[in-house]
């Protein structure tokens, strides 16, 4: 770990990210990819220690509410969030001006701020983003060792139901030869479905491996899976774009669950949801009461 002191914490969409790197360990992790141009370890988590004062700055100014948005790059409930609360602080914040939340996270531990999301929701809008990628369990401490379980996520999309704060479930990606069963996607949309999720975003059966990533998650299958590199090379060379076989077989299961179950499955939908700023009315907020 160490500090630095950014100079900005707001992108132009309005995303920020507190942390950079990561100690999740998820053997496919795409930010790890040299295009994003991290000048240290991954594992060397870099803190921005000023990002509730460059927060607080960037709400004031803001001339109108919107959705803020957070986890795209860096998970904001990393093993050091517990300590620092960096994550926390900044969820305050957000409460304490009026704007929204769209948080994206593997971890349980965003249920220490169950109050703040609550909090969130109720005067505007927030919505928690899971990834569930393996249903069986045992699977998910290998393929994502350092973070809690699918059932642990599950978990957390339930308190969520409970406290009616809206979710979507990430469900990419899903490794060729490893998890790319229907099996496997049946549990993880049978919780999708139980949580009621608003939405799930899919962007195929497979995932994506460029230079940084490709050398980390092939180390990975040597370790764990022998024998299954060469698989990879064999079936797919160094294409970017790693698609399953199965992959018309599994969305057409993805879609008819989503539809049968009236789960939002259109992308382009579900982000323009994550982004729409809802301000809630004076009736409505007095109705919570």
């Amino acid at each position: 770990m160490h500090y630095k002191e950014a100079k900005g914490i707001l992108s132009q969409t309005n995303g920020m990210n507190l942390y950079r790197g990561c100690t999740h360990g998820c053997i496919y992790c795409d930010a790890r990819s040299k295009c994003y141009q991290m000048d240290h370890d991954f594992e060397d988590i870099e803190v921005k220690i000023n990002s509730p004062m460059l927060l607080e700055s960037a709400l004031r100014r803001k001339r109108k509410k919107c959705m803020i948005g957070t986890g795209a790059m860096s998970d904001p409930y990393l093993s050091l969030e517990p300590e620092l609360k960096l994550t926390r602080t900044c969820l305050s914040l957000i409460n304490q001006y009026g704007f929204g939340l769209s948080i994206q996270t593997k971890s349980n531990r965003i249920l220490r701020d169950v109050d703040l999301l609550k909090s969130i929701n109720e005067n505007s809008k927030c919505v928690v983003q899971m990834t569930l990628t393996t249903y069986d369990e045992k699977l998910c401490k290998i393929i994502e060792p350092g973070v809690c379980t699918t059932k642990e996520r599950f978990d957390v999309l339930l308190k969520m139901k409970e406290k009616n704060i809206p979710t979507v479930v990430w469900i990419d990606p899903i490794l060729p030869f490893i998890n790319d069963t229907e099996e496997n996607l049946w549990g993880i949309l049978n919780y999708c479905v139980e949580a009621k999720v608003y939405g799930i975003i899919c962007f195929g059966i497979g995932l994506t491996l460029r230079e940084g990533n490709r050398e980390y998650f092939y180390q990975k299958l040597d370790e764990h899976f022998p024998g299954l590199k060469k698989r990879y090379h064999e079936t797919y060379g160094y294409a970017y774009e790693i698609r399953s076989k199965h992959n018309d077989k599994l969305m057409k299961l993805y879609y008819d669950v989503c539809q049968k179950n009236h789960i939002v499955c259109d992308n382009n939908k579900i982000f323009q949801y994550l982004h729409e700023y809802e301000e809630k009315s004076n009736t409505e907020q007095l109705s919570l009461f």
